[in-house]
């Protein structure tokens, strides 16, 4: 079968790799028929990514359609078409045990940690499938995992009604972040460097954008929130500096959520954060998001038209990463077909 191979940093294949089998009752196999490119993916290929084990094969954005079923799953499992997720979590860990198995201490992620998506077939557990109640375009399956994170920011940050958000950056989660914000009622402003991506937020529901090239970061929040500073503010930059920016931008009793894993330290006195009693939170993955998502997608409250920009058959994934690098104005979410 047609796979997306990473066997080492910065080498990247199409490789030709044995059907899997399923082996536990509780797994079915799944016939993928379309993936998302993440970040991510691109980390592990180019050597980046700290978590991921070589040889690899990539995707964690991925769905299709349900060919075969263990012996503990229901026949009428098959055939359905079904978005997977692909956290893996032990189930016994503090965190699995409080329902945040999107933490677990022994997290485990589809095209991360083991092997993933991009294949024309992948065996998961039952657990991992979510359905669709109504018919979609195959590459809709690709897109509630990038949304799940998006609506995981949101719950992490208690976003709602009324609330005015700052989301730093405009990128693919960012946007997922952006329409499901504004989905809840928020008024939302998105900063970027590059004025198409400021756009494709305008298009997805974004109140207010700035070009951080162009104008004052500062002095357009406290504009767009009466000199008040921002409620919630989202850094998906991920930098140093956007997280003491953030902080500095923040209201009293303000929330920031952070979804970066940079590994260097940010210089911020404690003072900044106790005496404004901010609230700061990590954001991983998702928990249990996906059905809100497809949800959300039936009843058209989210903007799939927006996120996706470009599509490629598997086997020309090369030239879907040359898209990505090379003309980053014209990409958001680029869609796999197998």
């Amino acid at each position: 079968m047609l796979t997306v191979l990473i066997p080492e940093p910065k080498k990247l294949e199409v490789a030709d790799l044995p059907k899997p089998q399923i082996t536990q009752p509780d797994e079915v196999l799944v016939r993928v028929l379309a993936g998302g490119i993440c970040g991510s993916d691109l980390h592990i290929y180019h050597g980046t990514n700290p978590l991921a084990t070589y040889p690899r094969v990539i995707g964690h954005e991925f769905g299709g359609v349900v060919e075969e079923v263990g012996s503990a799953v229901s026949p009428e499992r098959i055939g359905q078409r079904v978005a997977v997720d692909p956290v893996v979590a032990c189930g016994q860990c503090y965190a699995c045990k409080i329902g945040r198995h999107n933490v677990c201490s022994t997290l485990e992620v589809m095209g991360v940690h083991r092997d993933g998506g991009f294949a024309e077939y992948v065996v998961v557990p039952e657990k991992n499938l979510y359905t669709f109640s109504k018919e979609v375009d195959d590459t809709m399956l690709a897109l509630v995992e990038p949304y799940s994170i998006g609506m995981q920011i949101n719950a992490r940050g208690q976003i709602s009604q009324g609330d005015k958000v700052l989301i730093m950056g405009s990128g693919p989660i960012s946007i997922c972040a952006l329409q499901v914000a504004v989905s809840r009622g928020a008024q939302v402003m998105v900063t970027d460097v590059i004025p198409q991506r400021l756009e494709r937020a305008k298009a997805s529901g974004a109140a207010r954008v700035v070009n951080v090239k162009e104008e004052d970061l500062e002095k357009a929040v406290m504009e767009f929130t009466d000199g008040e500073g921002m409620p919630v503010i989202i850094d998906t930059v991920c930098a140093v500096g956007t997280f003491e920016q953030a902080v500095r931008l923040s209201c009293p009793a303000g929330r920031i959520v952070v979804i970066g894993l940079n590994a260097n330290p940010s210089a911020i006195a404690q003072s900044e954060i106790t005496k404004k009693e901010l609230t700061i939170v990590g954001s991983r993955l998702s928990r249990a998001r996906f059905g809100e998502v497809i949800e959300a997608l039936e009843a058209g409250k989210l903007k799939p038209e927006l996120l996706r920009s470009h599509t490629y058959p598997a086997a020309d994934i090369k030239r879907a990463i040359e898209q990505i690098e090379n003309h980053p104005e014209e990409v958001c979410k680029v869609t796999l077909t197998f």
